[in-house]
Formats: structure tokens, C-alpha cells, sequence
């Protein structure tokens, strides 16, 4: 994937000591903040609400964050989905 091309820089840079600052501000399984397609920009730039939040950074960082597979990523994108045509009544 292109965005792990940017966390790997934005690790190598900063160094191994500064991740503990990037796991809350930037971290790396959404990209790093170098990368242009980090979860938060695209939700921000769209304006989404939380459950289409949810959906786009679940799919995202699919199976990159330790102790979660690409499947149960994606069922929870899955969930929020849902969760999202159902309250909106666009099922």
C-alpha cells in the first residue's frame, strides 16, 4: 500500500524513540502524518459523520494495527455501514 511508504519514512526520521508521540497524534497503521491519505484528512476533507468516519478508517488501516486482522477491520467497517443505513433509513 502507498501509505505504508510514508510511515516508514515519517518512522526512520523521527526515529524509534518520538513513537509513543506518533501513536496518539499520527500514528503509523493510518499512515503517518506525511501521508497524504491518513484516515483523519480524507474524513475532514469530506466532512463525514462519525459512522462513515468509522468506515473509511477501518478500511484503511485493514489488518495494519497489532491484535487486528484485515476480516475483523472490515467487519467493523461493516458494522458502521450498516449501523450508518439504518439510522438514516437508506437501507
Amino acid at each position: 500500500m502507498l501509505w505504508k511508504k510514508f510511515g516508514k519514512e515519517e518512522q526512520n526520521k523521527k526515529g524509534v524513540t518520538n513513537m509513543a508521540h506518533d501513536n496518539i497524534n499520527h500514528p503509523l497503521h493510518y499512515g503517518g502524518s506525511e501521508n497524504p491519505f491518513e484516515a483523519i484528512k480524507i474524513i475532514d476533507y469530506y466532512n463525514l459523520d462519525f459512522s462513515l468516519g468509522n468506515v473509511i478508517k477501518y478500511v484503511l488501516r485493514a489488518g495494519q494495527k497489532n491484535g487486528n486482522t484485515m476480516e475483523q477491520d472490515l467487519k467493523k467497517a461493516k458494522w458502521y455501514l450498516d449501523h450508518y443505513l439504518e439510522k438514516t433509513g437508506k437501507e
